[in-house]
């Protein structure tokens, strides 16, 4: 969400995973946002297309903090669409990397058109982020390997700190098992998961990636 000039930037946000080992290298924290108008035919997370007032409003700098509070190797930033809020998204990626945390950014929006129409935003994105996904979910194409849903996607190291090896080992699937008893599905290959520890999708299960 863009602020006025002099306010705190705000992001809607559909969901906060403290720790996570299948969103990208080492343990990360997820932040999913709210909003996506792409559709994607086969996205896992319908839920989090929703714009508006769907979702929480976070500060950005008390957002950082709260990630930066559990202790992990880094952030992953997925939606919903991060790019539909792009200032806020450059803004938390920032603050995240001031914190020593290692930031990936998962986009639909294709790296060529982004090119063309933002390129300010790439600039931004390469200064502060250390790993772009980027590319619409195609289900024609699906691979579930790499942070990449489909095989369209692109994936752009903008740093040294990891390395395409890296994030072809990091694993396609993940249940964590939230307080309440809600189990959140995340990964490039949820259903996977699903199988593995689940069983069929039923109640008090819900998609996170």
């Amino acid at each position: 969400m863009v602020s006025p000039a002099g306010q705190v930037p705000e992001l809607r946000v559909h969901a906060v995973l403290p720790r996570s080992r299948a969103n990208g290298p080492g343990l990360r924290t997820v932040v999913w946002t709210q909003g996506c108008a792409l559709g994607c035919r086969g996205c896992f997370n319908p839920q989090t297309h929703a714009a508006g007032d769907a979702g929480a409003a976070w500060a950005v700098p008390a957002l950082a903090e709260h990630v930066a509070s559990f202790g992990t190797d880094g952030v992953t930033i997925s939606g919903g669409e991060p790019l539909e809020q792009a200032d806020a998204v450059v803004e938390l990626a920032r603050l995240c990397a001031g914190h020593g945390l290692s930031v990936i950014v998962l986009t639909g929006f294709a790296m060529p058109a982004l090119r063309e129409r933002r390129p300010r935003l790439v600039a931004a994105l390469a200064e502060h982020v250390d790993v772009l996904v980027a590319g619409p979910y195609v289900a024609a194409r699906r691979v579930a390997a790499g942070l990449r849903g489909s095989d369209n996607k692109t994936v752009h190291v903008f740093s040294g700190r990891h390395t395409l090896a890296e994030l072809a080992e990091v694993p396609v699937a993940e249940a964590t098992v939230g307080p309440d008893g809600t189990v959140v599905l995340t990964g490039v290959d949820p259903v996977a998961a699903v199988q593995a520890r689940a069983g069929p999708v039923g109640a008090g299960v819900r998609a996170g990636a």
